[in-house]
Order: C-alpha cells, then structure tokens, then sequence
C-alpha cells in the first residue's frame, strides 16, 4: 500500500491544521486505497482562541496539537525521510504559513521550518508527488520557488499571488472544487478555504488532489 504523508501543524485554522481540510485529506487517501503518515513539527507555537478568534498569550506543542487529529498516530517530522514516503500533501490552516514556515509574516522572504524544508528538499530530489492544500501552496513556493519554479495555486488571492510570484513560482488562479497540477515537478495544488464558502466544495477539491497526487507515484 502506497504511503502518503500529511504533515499537520497543529489542530485549528487560525493556528495550525484547518481540521476539516486535514480530515478530507486523511478520508481521501483511505478512499484512494493508500496509507496516511501523519506527522507534525515538535515545537510550541502561539495559540489562537478559536471562539474569540484572539492570540491567547500562550504555546502549545504542534506534533501535540497535531495528534488530535491523528487519533495518536502521529510522527515527529525529524524521524522522517523521503525513503518512508511514496508522497507527501500539506493540509492548509494559518499553521502551514505560521508554524511550518512564515510566509504570513514575512511573504516572498519567508524562511521555512528546518525540519519541513529538509523533507521537502528530499521529496522533490527523489521526484516524489507532493500535493498542497489552501494556504500551504505558499509554503512550497519559500521552498523550493526559486529552486523549482513550480506552478501552484492558493485560487485568486491576488495580494498572496503576488507574493508566491517573488519566491520563482508561478501562480495559477484556480475555482474552488478544481486542482493546478505541476507534471513536471509532479505538485498538485488545490484552494480549499481560500475560496470555499462551503464544506463540500472544500471537500470536492481536496479529493481530487489527493486523487490525483496518487496517481503520479
């Protein structure tokens, strides 16, 4: 059975892992007959009260975070390698710009999570597929842009577009229920939340990357 890793940062849009987009994904890859990998960051981010919607003041743990989703089946991304993993997809959520790097402070000169470069790096060296979701497209733009030049997308964000643009990517608007697909360096990106203003158009394009993530293995 084919492995897919889904590297979570934390559990909730505004500071980690967008749950729904992270689920769909976890859904997707058992539909598609493949095997989830989850795995997180082990580091303490900032904490985001999702009822008031404020910075709480305090930290929390990401790969902790993380395993709420996971159900407890989770690893540390320093114990993973490339060798491990037939691909990898990146749920979106704040925590892909945040936590895994910080593209939504710092945008195109966003430096990006060691951990999360080095396994990134590996993936795109062994041309193995890698599939990103809502924000995280942006994300793969600060790793591997100007290394790569990748098409991508994040839907029509023009202002995040721009951004992706000066890393060496290139981006592609996209609807919300459709997938960019990059053959050549084998990355399939789709909107999510970027645009979905309801849980099945999230849904019907996260299945389809998934789907088709798969099939370039």
């Amino acid at each position: 059975m084919k492995k897919i890793g889904v590297l979570l940062s934390g559990c909730g849009f505004k500071d980690g892992s967008e749950i729904h987009e992270a689920v769909f994904t976890l859904l997707a890859i058992d539909k598609h007959g493949a095997e989830a990998v989850c795995m997180g960051p082990n580091a303490d981010f900032p904490v985001t009260n999702h009822f008031s919607m404020q910075e709480s003041g305090e930290k929390r743990n990401a790969l902790v975070e993380s395993a709420r989703i996971a159900r407890g089946n989770i690893r540390d991304i320093a114990e993973v390698k490339a060798a491990d993993l037939d691909a990898i997809i990146f749920p979106g959520g704040f925590g892909a710009a945040k936590n895994l790097c910080d593209f939504a402070v710092k945008g195109a000169a966003a430096a990006v999570h060691p951990e999360v470069s080095r396994l990134l790096k590996e993936m795109a060296a062994a041309g193995k597929p890698i599939g990103a979701i809502c924000i995280a497209p942006a994300l793969i733009s600060a790793a591997l842009g100007r290394e790569l030049a990748p098409t991508l997308t994040i839907g029509n964000d023009a202002g995040t577009a721009a951004e992706i643009a000066k890393t060496g990517a290139k981006h592609q608007n996209c609807p919300v229920t459709e997938i960019v697909v990059d053959a050549k360096n084998k990355l399939v990106s789709t909107p999510a939340y970027m645009l979905a203003n309801r849980i099945s158009e999230a849904y019907e394009g996260i299945d389809k990357c998934v789907r088709e993530v798969i099939k370039l293995i």
